[in-house]
């Protein structure tokens, strides 16, 4: 039986081949340099895939076309594109000694949140509670690590990641959660139950920390980026469940002293709402 021509399968139609798409492919699709790519991956929590049959070669990376389909309606992927477009405008005014119009540029560079990500990466609050472990133990690695312009570490990824530990352990105190501590070469083990879920994280040794060189510490941040954004998400509903206000008052002083927990000060709900009400009626006895 000879088959028509139009009934012959063409190749790439169908099978792995048309189910998945090599990192190459992936780039010329989305328009993305690779550390853009792999930006926007980290922060939509897209992976590879291992297909059975991979008809671009073994030592290929591959991506699921649906997993590209969710990426390229993305909407940070054009605040992306136009971050990159201001860059250019910088590098451009700086090139030509324009510094006041470069630094008027940097501050009209776009901005844009993760909220929106957090809620749709995890869906209901026991989904989050379930996957602390890695931001917490990201968080307190960057909080004991020194910032630096040549490793693309920011100042303000430090301090805040500073912020959130101990925001952490003044929760933990709080709650009275912590139920095991271990010690290891690497740091502190610590284990609590929160929520009803077992969360496990690592604080490293207080020393003075060497960046090694062969670390992506741009990645690293990118992980940080999303991490900071859904602890914060997850902080304010621990502490409003303990009667806490969030985010606590953190002083200065007993911080820069290395003061540590002792530098956080946790107030309830209450005694703010008190302590706003007496505010208002000594500003009424004022006025009269």
């Amino acid at each position: 039986m000879v088959l028509n021509k139009s009934m012959k399968q063409k190749k790439g139609k169908k099978g792995s081949a048309a189910q998945y798409l090599t990192r190459t492919q992936a780039l010329r699709k989305l328009q993305l340099s690779l550390p853009e790519f792999r930006r926007l991956c980290i922060l939509k929590g897209i992976h590879p895939r291992e297909p059975r049959k991979k008809p671009k070669g073994a030592n290929k990376t591959y991506y699921h076309v649906k997993d590209l389909a969710f990426l390229l309606h993305e909407p940070l992927l054009e605040v992306f594109r136009h971050i990159k477009a201001y860059q250019r405008k910088v590098n451009k005014a700086k090139a030509k000694q324009q510094l006041e119009l470069a630094e008027k540029l940097c501050l009209r560079r776009p901005q844009y949140t993760l909220d929106k990500l957090v809620r749709e990466r995890y869906p209901s609050f026991v989904d989050a509670v379930r996957d602390i472990d890695d931001p917490l133990c990201i968080v307190n690695l960057f909080s004991a690590l020194p910032a630096s312009k040549g490793y693309k570490i920011p100042v303000d990824s430090v301090h805040n990641s500073r912020k959130l530990s101990l925001e952490w352990q003044a929760y933990v105190v709080r709650a009275g959660c912590l139920k095991k501590v271990f010690v290891a070469v690497k740091g502190f083990y610590y284990q609590a139950e929160v929520c009803g879920q077992t969360v496990t994280w690592l604080v490293p040794h207080e020393r003075s920390q060497v960046l090694p060189a062969d670390v992506d510490y741009r990645v690293m941040v990118t992980f940080l980026e999303f991490y900071q954004t859904m602890l914060k998400f997850v902080f304010f509903k621990l502490y409003h469940d303990v009667n806490l206000k969030y985010p606590p008052a953190l002083d200065a002083d007993l911080e820069s002293n290395a003061a540590g927990l002792n530098a956080v000060i946790t107030e309830g709900e209450g005694a703010a709402l008190d302590e706003e009400e007496g505010a208002g009626e000594v500003a009424e006895g004022e006025r009269e």
